[in-house]
């Protein structure tokens, strides 16, 4: 796997350099938000591990520009910044997966491969429809009753899961797991807070709700 790795502290990219190349894995290094950027935009790699606080660009800067370039390429945002705030807003920027520091980097190595795996097995091509919602996966748009809705990374990857599930229920751990590789933390409403914006975009302002609270239990999505 070609990896890029932007981390800023030299000793940190070190040893995570150090452990990924153990598994037999090409690492490119960048120190600051700009070069790493750049690299991004100028080489081919299956995942990116990215720092949120970096000189002369951001961490959140960087992936949203790397997702505006290259939908495709999966990144792991790999920061001290871990409340559920600074996960949603990581989440916000277009960041496939979100790593809080200090981790087992056994943790960290499973989480790369299962970005990498979930990245080969898109169906592009894929259009799905619940009543008068559509999705298509090819040019990643949705539409509910001819109106164009925009949605970040992770809703899109949530209605996706939603629809594909119709009139089943989905608990919010399978959901944190289905969308973003996550175990849960039942402590957080970090899944509630991501159904929250997704209702506000494909539900408000229309004539019936898709989407529904099964109360001790998770959501689903419906017909009516």
């Amino acid at each position: 796997m070609n990896i890029l790795l932007i981390e800023d502290e030299p000793k940190v990219a070190a040893f995570i350099r150090k452990g990924l190349e153990a598994f037999h894995h090409i690492i490119t290094v960048a120190y600051d938000g700009q070069n790493g950027y750049q690299a991004a935009m100028q080489q081919d790699f299956d995942v990116v591990i990215l720092d949120r606080q970096l000189p002369s660009l951001s961490g959140l800067e960087v992936c949203r520009m790397i997702k505006t370039m290259k939908k495709g390429l999966p990144v792991l945002m790999l920061t001290a910044l871990g409340t559920v705030r600074e996960k949603v807003q990581g989440f916000e920027s277009g960041a496939d997966d979100y790593l809080p520091k200090p981790f087992h980097f056994d943790e960290l190595i499973a989480r790369v491969h299962a970005l990498h795996r979930r990245g080969n097995v898109v169906s592009p091509s894929a259009v799905y429809q619940v009543a008068d919602l559509e999705l298509n996966c090819f040019n990643r748009a949705v539409t509910r009753a001819g109106k164009d809705i925009t949605l970040t990374v992770k809703e899109f990857a949530l209605l996706e899961v939603l629809m594909t599930n119709k009139n089943r229920v989905l608990s919010r751990t399978y959901l944190a797991e289905a969308v973003w590789g996550i175990n849960f933390n039942r402590g957080t409403n970090f899944i509630d807070v991501y159904v929250n914006y997704l209702r506000s975009k494909i539900d408000k302002g229309f004539e019936f709700p898709l989407i529904h609270t099964v109360i001790g239990v998770g959501y689903v999505m419906r017909d009516r």
